[in-house]
């Protein structure tokens, strides 16, 4: 699985120095190769011992044989989007909805998130969308900055190429932003994504409250959007991601000439191929896979595109994201882990291997020397039910 994770320049967290002192004993300890029964200390925020065994040492918190696993890894959630704008054309309070993000995903058991925003905006007709990342991710950054936020925050941009305003939108960001992750986004009708238009239409039109003939206009505004940037944002967002110093993520991948591209470009994992053929591509060209945890749930996609159930079975699926539903998440690798009959590797989808796709080597795995975000949960008529989230070995949920 090496090859599938290249070394990426994304910067450090800049986490807040507040640690703290943890021992859960007696638990069932999800390590990167198999399950043990033992205890697991985290000492200034930092796992500094695992011993095996059920003994209880004074002071340490008895779980009882709980599972305790590493904490989740998030690379692309909208959740963000939803709490900013809960209806279309509705601002909230940044600040509030920041907040709120935060603690709804700490109780989901995700301890590092990398919170999508896109860049690229369209000004004009119903379809329309205005520029907001960087004033967000000013906002994210002092939140963070100021202690503010429960786990670990990065940004991860989402670069429209169909839309007017991308190239200027990018610029606006730098290296001193700590950018995680640019994404190659291309919504344009007719393929991809939408290779179906019903779809794309069930989507914009009833959130924008298109008829027929604004839907059809809408259409033909992004294919000449389409036609004029396409290719002179594709190579910038590109040479941007390079020059933040992020990793390069591509978006819809769905042929193997798309995933030759995204090879060219030096894409370091494919967020929701939507065919088969895709992800046999990205395998063969070393990219990691990334499919959405509601997919999985689901037991398919809703814009009828390739089941992540598919790919799990083909050995073909690497990271699981939750993308619109944060509780998703924890949930789809233990459905992983039933189809797989291997648990430790199925908790890597959602751990080490989203850690390690973005450049993050401090956690994701219960070793010594890596960071103290651990999550302690038992089984309830098969679902995961959280029972403590640590985030650096402080309870956030």
């Amino acid at each position: 699985m090496n090859s599938l994770f290249p070394v990426s320049s994304v910067a450090k967290a800049h986490d807040s120095d507040t640690s703290a002192d943890l021992c859960l004993a007696n638990a069932r300890l999800v390590l990167p190769d198999r399950v043990m029964t033992g205890a697991l200390t985290i000492e200034r925020g930092v796992i500094s011992g695992i011993e095996e065994g059920d003994n209880v040492p004074t002071g340490a918190v008895d779980c009882a044989g709980d599972l305790v696993l590493p904490g989740l890894v998030e690379l692309h959630t909208d959740n963000l989007e939803r709490h900013i704008e809960p209806r279309p054309d509705v601002d909230w309070p940044h600040l509030p909805a920041l907040i709120a993000h935060d603690a709804e995903l700490a109780s989901t058991g995700i301890t590092t998130v990398f919170d999508a925003m896109r860049v690229g905006s369209i000004h004009s007709g119903k379809g329309r969308y205005v520029d907001y990342a960087r004033k967000l991710a000013d906002e994210l950054l002092a939140a963070r900055a100021a202690g503010l936020l429960k786990i670990s925050h990065f940004l991860h941009l989402r670069a429209e190429i169909c839309s007017e305003t991308l190239l200027e939108e990018l610029a606006a960001f730098g290296p001193e932003d700590s950018v995680g992750i640019v994404s190659l986004m291309d919504h344009t009708p007719g393929q991809r994504q939408f290779r179906d238009l019903s779809a794309l239409k069930s989507y914009v039109a009833k959130k924008r409250g298109m008829n027929d003939a604004e839907f059809a206009e809408h259409v033909e505004d992004l294919l000449s959007l389409q036609r004029r940037f396409g290719s002179k944002h594709e190579q910038g967002a590109v040479a941007e991601s390079g020059r933040l110093g992020a990793v390069l993520a591509s978006h819809d991948d769905t042929t193997a000439d798309h995933v030759a591209t995204s090879a060219e470009n030096g894409v370091g994992f494919a967020e929701f191929p939507t065919t088969l053929e895709a992800a046999e591509a990205c395998r063969a060209h070393g990219i990691a896979v990334m499919m959405g945890a509601p997919n999985l749930i689901r037991g398919g996609s809703h814009s009828g595109n390739v089941a992540a159930e598919q790919l799990a079975g083909a050995d073909l699926l690497d990271i699981v994201s939750s993308d619109y539903v944060p509780s998703a998440l924890l949930l789809s690798a233990f459905h992983l882990a039933e189809i797989w009959g291997d648990l430790p590797r199925a908790i890597k989808t959602v751990t080490s291997n989203p850690a390690r796709a973005a450049g993050l080597g401090d956690r994701g795995a219960l070793q010594v020397g890596r960071r103290g975000d651990v999550l302690r949960l038992r089984r309830v008529d098969r679902a995961p039910l959280l029972r403590g989230v640590w985030s650096h070995g402080i309870r956030v949920g």
